[in-house]
């Protein structure tokens, strides 16, 4: 299926008339892989038959049936055109979006651009567009809902077969105006689906204007291919607006209750199955919930067991969280509602058992759902905030060395600039609503400025931070929550930060680590739009060199500073994993976070001295040890100048021995940076960033496209490829997985995908398709037991019959310890280890290396550590495989010497490092490495074990 991705979009081109276009736009496209040389004939054909114009600005131009043998991959490739094109009949196109199908997959992409050209001036916003991301956004219109209403159900229709039931489905959906005329004849070509209880699902995308369901039960009993026929969903299908009705489908089918869909008398009573609001006329209540850990696992089962004592429909909501209500039936709807402790829930039930359910579930809440419950505080008696069991704090001393997390590496000096946040004072009412709605447009349309001036000025990883507080600040729900607000008389900032902290502890109930980072970024944009509001400006950023010293840094802090004069940064709180680290790491600014709120009582210009690599501030330095610092600082950028200029040769040791240094990458359009900033092969491709670029789950041609995109970038080189590793604590918004209590010990990596075994095909074809005659790595993400191994093992070598590959290895990601501690089972059965550090340690440690406080502590370096490493080597040597590392400790300069004298074969690091790592290994010898790590073995925690690094 074709899809829209800026990756796919080239800007700001230039063509003297349409034929000097497609001549660009079949270049672009032979060269990315798509198509052979000679299909620019099949463009020019096409256009010979008629022209290619939609309208808007906007050609299609594509290839002939007899050119669909030259398509090696289906794909778009989009040009711009800023000074536009003639495209014949004085129509000017600013946009061209060429096509490579093998079949009418273009067809389908026009019916995703209905909505954009239905747009008023479309063309000029295309010829304006600066970027990638604005274009895009402009093609892709608003998301749509989709039509579910009282129209959209017909109950007890005279029908004869199921062809009848189907035509009169598509009927409906023409009526509402979901669907064109020919809906009806693509409709029957569909191939029906049976949902169990005598209801079927029949679905198709083509000529579809607007998402839309209709379902219809028959006047008589009626059977279809021997199986009963009691109901009919017909849905008009549209991207991903029916996703969550049909959850909500699924969750009444597993509980038996779809008899209530096909013998219901009225459409309301349909709709209300369906997940429409309950009417408001039904009875409800509310309870404060009081268990110490909110409404987890055990509690919900107890209220969900209750619940399903009684026959009529019971749901629960979080007042004033913005969330519909959901069945209280449902144990996984209940754990997704992420309610904690002193949160209200609001019961509602159907008036036949209201009188019953409601004071039972009520007292059953009060008193704990069968766990002990602390009465909760008054509204006299609020809930103390977490302190320190000592004493205030203090701030730290002059000559005091603080360890913390480091973030971004390098060492850095200068004068405190201590910025702490302080509350806004802001007038709970307004003036009047339409006063109110004036403000808070014209703020949200500042700060959309702002952070777009930050997008054009930073890189391609803080932009997209940027872009994503974009599409935030648009997000139709926080404006909705907000107008409602407004319209009661609340003021403009009231109403924006009643809103933002509602969805951001939304999020944050839901503990997941992705999530938690997108309130984080929430909170950070509310910030900013309420600054805006009330007149508040920045702290004024001093003239000469300092550091920068803050609770927290958001994102867009970072990024407006000047590097030239912020020299490091220091953190209250935090952990290296944050948008605000990945920043700082971009910019080149070093970073410790995780300091200790005592580092906020500091006095602005206390001299800092910070190392962003150890993790290390002290506090007003003596001159002596300042002056080592800056002695260490000024050699270490002699060496990174040197190692650059040679990252192109090998890394061999004093003593010959050589090590692979490989690159991990997640994108494959950088791939001949990487390969110029001198890896000898990628060691790690992230392939979950290929399928978060998406919707929905990209085919096997557009997985192939990017595959073979890296492939021939590597002209030879090694690409090893993880299969697609996410799950409950990385999911993707298409794959719906029920809350976990653990997601890190939950289903992810190859549990996952074995699951699902036609993702997993599907990425497996894809690979092996794009290999050709190239060497390919594949391993498995998070294989914990032999039986996982030989699954996926199977898998490909069933593939491999049917594709054959002549340089093939599979392997595994050692990342978890049963995978270390089985090493030699598996050494026999794979043909490699990749050591994942990151997992692995967090797994052996039980830390997360995400945690504010305990993240110092996740160190790659602790004994236990190398000890399961060290395992993994000596097992995979003794039967001729070889070891990689493709952690961050692969990465780190104290790590390398130790990774090398446990004779591991290959380090796979970020690009930025590979020029650093190669040279660390020429300035090895193997022997004394080898005699470092069997010492290092030996230590009793990862600091002694740092300590001895620095000694020998």
């Amino acid at each position: 299926m074709l899809e829209l991705a800026k990756e796919q979009i080239a800007m700001g081109q230039s063509a003297t008339d349409k034929a000097e276009a497609l001549r660009l736009m079949a270049a672009r496209l032979v060269a990315d892989g798509l198509v052979a040389d000679g299909y620019l004939e099949g463009l020019q054909a096409r256009e010979a038959q008629g022209s290619t114009f939609l309208g808007q600005g906007i050609a299609i131009p594509h290839g002939t049936p007899q050119t669909r043998d030259l398509v090696y991959a289906t794909g778009v490739r989009l040009l711009q055109f800023p000074e536009g094109v003639d495209w014949g009949d004085g129509q000017i196109v600013y946009l061209a979006i060429g096509i490579a199908a093998r079949s009418d997959e273009h067809l389908r992409l026009l019916q995703l651009l209905t909505r954009a050209l239905g747009e008023t001036d479309l063309a000029e916003a295309l010829r304006r567009a600066t970027s990638a991301e604005a274009l895009l956004k402009l093609l892709q219109g608003a998301p749509q809902a989709l039509a579910l209403d009282a129209q959209l159900v017909g109950l007890n229709l005279p029908a004869e077969d199921f062809d009848e039931l189907a035509w009169r489905g598509a009927r409906l959906l023409q009526r509402a105006g979901c669907v064109d005329p020919g809906f009806a004849a693509v409709l029957q070509q569909a191939e029906p689906l049976p949902l169990g209880e005598g209801l079927w699902w029949l679905n198709s995308e083509r000529q579809v204007r607007q998402p839309g369901l209709a379902f219809l039960t028959p006047q008589q009993p009626l059977r279809y291919r021997d199986q009963p026929l009691n109901g009919l969903f017909c849905l008009a299908s549209l991207g991903a607006g029916h996703q969550a009705l049909l959850e909500r489908l699924c969750e009444v089918l597993i509980e038996g209750r779809g008899q209530m869909l096909y013998q219901a008398t009225s459409s309301r009573a349909v709709l209300e199955v369906l997940g429409a609001d309950a009417p408001s006329d039904w009875p409800s209540v509310r309870q404060v919930l009081a268990n110490a850990h909110g409404l987890h696992a055990r509690p919900a089962k107890v209220l969900a067991q209750l619940a399903k004592g009684f026959d009529g429909e019971i749901r629960v909501r979080l007042v004033d969280s913005g969330q519909p209500a959901v069945s209280v039936k449902s144990l996984s709807k209940l754990l997704g509602l992420g309610a904690r402790r002193g949160q209200v829930l609001e019961l509602v039930a159907e008036p036949s058992v209201a009188e019953q359910a409601l004071p039972m579930l009520q007292a059953a809440i009060e008193q704990g759902l069968g766990e002990e419950v602390e009465p909760l505080p008054t509204a006299a008696e609020p809930e103390p905030e977490p302190s320190l069991p000592d004493a205030d704090p203090v701030a730290p001393l002059p000559g005091s060395l603080i360890q913390a997390v480091g973030a971004a590496p390098g060492i850095a000096c200068g004068p405190a600039l201590v910025c702490v946040e302080k509350a806004i004072d802001y007038p709970l009412r307004g003036e009047s609503p339409a006063q109110e709605r004036l403000k808070l447009r014209e703020a949200l349309t500042a700060v959309h400025d702002e952070l777009d001036a930050l997008v054009q000025r930073s890189d391609k990883a803080i932009g997209e931070i940027f872009i994503t507080h974009q599409e935030m600040l648009a997000d139709p729900a926080l404006a909705d929550d907000a107008e409602q607000r407004l319209a009661q008389g609340e003021s403009a900032a009231a109403a924006w930060m009643s809103v933002i902290e509602a969805a951001a502890r939304q999020q944050e109930a839901l503990h997941d680590a992705l999530l938690a980072e997108r309130a984080a970024d929430l909170r950070d944009i509310g910030r900013r739009v309420l600054a805006q509001l009330c007149g508040v400006q920045d702290q004024a950023e001093p003239e000469q060199p300092y550091v920068l010293v803050m609770a927290e840094v958001g994102p867009s802090d970072v990024a407006r500073l000047d590097p030239a004069r912020v020299t490091g940064i220091v953190t209250a709180y935090g952990g290296a994993t944050a948008h605000s680290a990945i920043v700082a790491r971009a910019l080149g600014i070093p970073a410790v976070v995780g300091a200790g709120p005592e580092i906020l009582l500091l006095d602005s210009d206390t001299p800092l001295l910070l190392d962003g690599q150890r993790g290390q501030v002290q506090v007003a330095p003596s001159a002596d040890v300042l002056e080592r610092a800056l002695a260490e600082r000024e050699l270490r950028e002699r060496r990174l100048q040197a190692a650059w200029a040679n990252r192109h040769e090998p890394a061999v040791t004093r003593d010959g021995h050589a090590v692979e240094v490989f690159a991990n990458i997640g994108d494959s359009s950088i791939i001949d940076k990487v390969v110029e900033q001198g890896a000898e092969g990628i060691g790690l491709l992230r392939t979950e960033l290929i399928f978060m670029a998406h919707s929905q789950a990209p085919d096997v041609a557009t997985q192939e496209a990017e595959y073979r995109r890296v492939l021939d970038g590597l002209a030879g080189r090694p690409l090893v490829v993880r299969t697609l590793d996410v799950g409950g604590d990385k999911p993707l918004p298409y794959w719906p997985i029920a809350a976990e209590d653990n997601p890190f010990l939950g289903v992810r990596g190859v549990r996952l995908t074995l699951q699902r075994p036609q993702i997993m095909e599907d990425q497996l074809r894809a690979l092996l398709r794009a290999a050709d005659r190239r060497p390919l790595r594949i391993m498995f993400p998070m294989v914990g037991q032999v039986h996982e191994w030989r699954q996926a093992r199977a898998m490909v070598e069933r593939l491999r019959d049917e594709i054959p590959v002549a340089d093939l290895q599979l392997g595994i990601m050692v990342e978890v310890p049963s995978a270390a501690l089985l090493a030699s089972q598996l050494a026999q059965e794979v043909d490699f280890f990749s050591i994942g550090t990151n997992d692995l340690t967090q797994y052996t440690l039980a830390i997360d290396r995400g945690h504010p406080s305990l993240s110092a502590q996740a160190d790659g370096l602790h004994p236990a550590v190398l000890s399961l490493i060290d395992m993994t080597v000596r097992a995979a040597h003794a039967h001729g495989k070889w070891v990689g590392v493709c952690g961050e400790l692969a990465a780190d300069p104290q790590a390398v010497a130790v990774l090398l004298g446990l004779d591991v074969d290959e380090l796979s690091v970020a690009a930025p490092s590979i020029a650093e790592v190669k040279a660390l290994v020429r300035q090895a010898d193997h022997q004394t490495a080898r005699a470092l790590a069997r010492e290092a073995l030996q230590q009793d925690s990862a600091a002694a074990v740092r300590a001895l690094v620095e000694r020998f």
